[in-house]
């Protein structure tokens, strides 16, 4: 896994995972990584420090359970969500419609899509909105 610093053409800056350098360069030559803020697809590497473990520095603690209200809610509605929908990945538009149209079996399901595709469904009818978290990705 491999973390990149990222900027969108309007300057929002975040951060994201990806599983491999060339999995970043796949994906944003797709247009498929986008900005978390305003969802735009100009998006960039930002200049990062490397990080780099000294062998005297203890590994930081395993995260801890979330502390605000906030974050509970959050984390409750997540949970919610991963276990009654199915996760259908990058596929999510194209599964949504099928839902829609009846070509596919009614159920909730989550996954990505990029924001064009999102408005192109809300466009056309089709009932989806943004989950304030990231899916956890499952990699092999």
């Amino acid at each position: 896994m491999i973390r990149y610093a990222l900027t969108c053409e309007k300057n929002h800056a975040f951060e994201s995972w990806f599983q491999s350098a060339e999995a970043f360069d796949r994906l944003h030559a797709a247009g498929r990584v986008t900005c978390v803020t305003c969802g735009s697809a100009s998006v960039e590497k930002a200049l990062m420090a490397p990080a780099i473990r000294h062998a005297d520095i203890p590994p930081p603690p395993p995260l801890a359970a979330p502390a605000t209200e906030i974050e509970k809610a959050l984390a409750t509605l997540r949970r919610q969500v991963e276990e009654n929908s199915e996760y259908v990945g990058l596929n999510f538009a194209s599964e949504a419609r099928a839902i829609h149209d009846g070509d596919s079996p009614r159920r909730s399901i989550y996954g990505e899509a990029r924001a064009d595709e999102a408005r192109k469904l809300l466009e056309d009818g089709v009932p989806v909105a943004p989950l304030p978290f990231l899916p956890a990705r499952k990699v092999n």
